[in-house]
């Protein structure tokens, strides 16, 4: 990597769960010139959740009767069997990318930062200045999640504030009240967390997602945090405050003021920000289509106007169809992968067992969360 021209067939960038799930299927397709390229270290953003911070989504060792654990980006693994745990921590979870990583002998370059990415005219690759050097690719597959992008200027007086993903653990907060803006799913994990300590807090979102009956968990709280914000909220430790627009929070004495239209509550401590993230796609905003509010992506996730260029991952999204989760993502990593091996003229037949264990999904015309009872 210290030489320039280095030549691949795929980079992919981030070693999360999507990169390293992806490219477990380019291994499963016989492609073996491809490099992962890692900022810091494999699952690096799970390695910086907050301490207390555990999946919502469930692990359970089902594979043996032909159901893929929730959390598991990888044929015949499950986090909940490595575990022995439902509900993981990040670290746990890092550790299990690790594994992966480590089983599959998966070409990782980490501390590698990927400065820019230019593609060549005429659909002919790619090139990317990276910290350690330049290299050349036929394609990119962008994997780079969004946990390290947190959303910090949602209003002014922001920069008073903490946003959760800066918290290295909730015990490490001073005073006994707090008010926490943003009631999703990282709004009521941080007011459980805190509740649990004995803190008492105010819950502010401008939707009141606590009675949002919708069934796609995209836009709805899960039942794991639904029941955690029961028992606080039945403690007398948690106010919930829907349906309310922060606008500023504001520096006075011995504290700070946080303002909707008409409304404002004061907090001794600051102001806990669980406004959500960023798509890392701002990063490489250029190389595609944001007319729709969203990055545009063909029917293989690939870019629509930079040819070659695949997003797998939470950033991945197909009109109302949201792929935010980890169970829902890694039904794209076989659509990606058969769209390149096509490409490079390679046999796809492996694929077939990623279609019956449902990691392929290439018709979206069936997705849907209505559920009749």
């Amino acid at each position: 990597m210290n030489k320039t021209n280095h030549r691949f067939e795929v980079v992919i960038v981030g070693a999360g769960a999507a990169g390293i799930g992806c490219a477990v299927v380019l291994k499963d397709l016989g492609i073996e010139n491809f490099v992962i390229l890692e900022r810091h270290q494999v699952g690096a953003s799970f390695r910086r959740w907050p301490e207390e911070m555990r999946f919502i989504t469930p692990s359970f060792p089902s594979h043996g009767f032909g159901l893929l654990d929730l959390n598991a980006v990888v044929l015949n693994t499950s986090p909940a069997l490595s575990f022995r745990k439902e509900h993981l921590s990040g670290k746990e979870y890092a550790l299990y990318l690790e594994t992966v990583a480590e089983h599959f002998k998966l070409p990782i370059k980490t501390e590698t930062n990927v400065k820019t990415i230019a593609a060549l005219p005429q659909g002919k690759g790619f090139v990317l200045e990276t910290s350690k050097g330049e290299l050349r690719s036929q394609f990119v597959i962008w994997a780079a999640g969004e946990f390290q992008y947190p959303n910090l200027n949602p209003f002014p007086g922001a920069e008073f504030c903490i946003h959760n993903s800066k918290i290295r653990s909730w015990t490490e907060l001073k005073g006994k009240e707090f008010v926490v803006v943003g009631g999703y799913e990282s709004g009521v994990d941080a007011a459980s967390n805190l509740a649990a300590l004995g803190k008492k807090v105010k819950l502010i979102d401008r939707q009141s997602s606590w009675l949002n009956l919708d069934s796609d968990p995209s836009v709805s709280l899960s039942p794991y945090s639904l029941k955690r914000l029961e028992i606080a909220y039945s403690m007398g430790r948690v106010e919930l405050i829907g349906e309310q627009h922060i606008e500023a929070v504001k520096a006075v004495k011995k504290g700070f003021v946080v303002e909707s239209e008409y409304e404002q509550w004061f907090s001794s401590t600051p102001p806990i920000l669980c406004t959500g993230f960023n798509s890392s796609l701002k990063q490489i905003a250029s190389l595609f289509d944001w007319s729709n509010g969203y990055a545009a992506l063909t029917e293989e996730d690939e870019s629509t106007i930079t040819p070659g260029l695949f997003v797998v991952g939470p950033s991945v999204r197909h009109g109302k169809l949201i792929f935010c989760f980890i169970y829902k993502f890694r039904q794209r990593f076989a659509v990606v992968g058969n769209a390149i091996a096509q490409s490079l003229g390679i046999d796809t037949t492996t694929l077939e067992a990623y279609r019956r264990e449902g990691l392929f999904l290439d018709d979206l015309s069936c997705c849907n969360n209505d559920c009749v009872c």
